[in-house]
């Protein structure tokens, strides 16, 4: 990010509250061991469903586990996860959408006809169905997420190479022998990283989001492990009794989610060159 770039985010609400937001919840999974003394894993059936107090600021759940806790390390799941799923997008999407755009011809066809064909499964759908098939787990979550959102990368991939390949930059390296490989490596991948870089900001909220659906319907971190999702998976039999137990995992997920998309429009509007003044 340039100065000007950095100067321009930093003077924009919008994208300071959505990076504070962010920055607020990885802090609070990173120094998670450090925040709490209790055991997100340890039951205490005098304690079930206890209200918030000063011995448990959040609560607790069905089994007596400490919320607070178990909030903080569930901030862990749902951020892995989000990254996770979309550097795995990345690692897939963009490769497939830089030689589908720069090669063009049939290759182009064949790659962009398997994208439009996985783009017309919606997400989530396509998500919980690998899901399904890979077996309930983090880590086949995260897989699923990934593969699924890797044709939105693609595509966004395909056409910005295909914006920038006529470039004189590209005409000049082509000119002077450089090879396809270095073409695409040192000319074009570092022009079209911005909107890439705003794309996988927006993704990662939507990656939490389809972490925590599938938590919810059991394809996701299995119990006894904290994830929000699964909390509220638990919480929705006890909404009356105990509110608290739904409140907090997804109040969570809102705010983590908003903080992300605000960052990326934040960064669009940052690394936009039309905005550049």
């Amino acid at each position: 990010m340039s100065n000007r770039s950095f100067d321009k985010f930093r003077h924009n609400p919008v994208a300071v509250l959505g990076a504070s937001i962010v920055l607020f919840f990885t802090v609070m999974a990173l120094l998670a061991p450090l925040l709490t003394s209790a055991d997100p894993f340890q039951t205490s059936f005098t304690a079930i469903r206890k209200a918030p107090s000063a011995a448990h600021w959040l609560g607790t759940d069905e089994l007596g586990r400490d919320l607070f806790s178990r909030m903080l390390f569930g901030a862990r799941a749902s951020l892995m996860a989000g990254l996770a799923s979309v550097l795995i997008a990345l690692s897939v999407g963009v490769p497939f959408g830089l030689i589908s755009g720069y090669f063009g011809g049939w290759v182009d066809g064949l790659i962009s006809r398997a994208t439009e064909a996985a783009l017309a499964i919606p997400f989530l759908i396509l998500a919980i169905a690998l899901a399904a098939f890979l077996g309930p787990n983090l880590v086949n979550a995260m897989l699923a997420i990934g593969i699924s959102a890797a044709p939105r990368f693609v595509r966004m991939t395909r056409g910005q190479v295909l914006s920038v390949k006529g470039d004189d930059f590209v005409q000049s390296a082509r000119a002077l022998g450089a090879s396809n490989t270095r073409i695409i490596l040192t000319h074009i991948l570092p022009n079209i990283m911005p909107p890439l870089i705003v794309q996988a900001t927006i993704t990662i909220a939507t990656a939490i989001i389809a972490e925590a659906s599938l938590s919810f319907l059991g394809l996701g971190l299995q119990p006894p492990n904290p994830s929000w999702g699964s909390m509220l998976n638990t919480a929705k039999n006890f909404m009356t009794q105990a509110p608290w137990m739904s409140v907090f995992p997804g109040s969570a997920i809102f705010l983590v989610v908003l903080g992300f998309n605000l960052l990326g429009d934040g960064l669009r509007d940052a690394l936009d060159p039309r905005q550049q003044q």
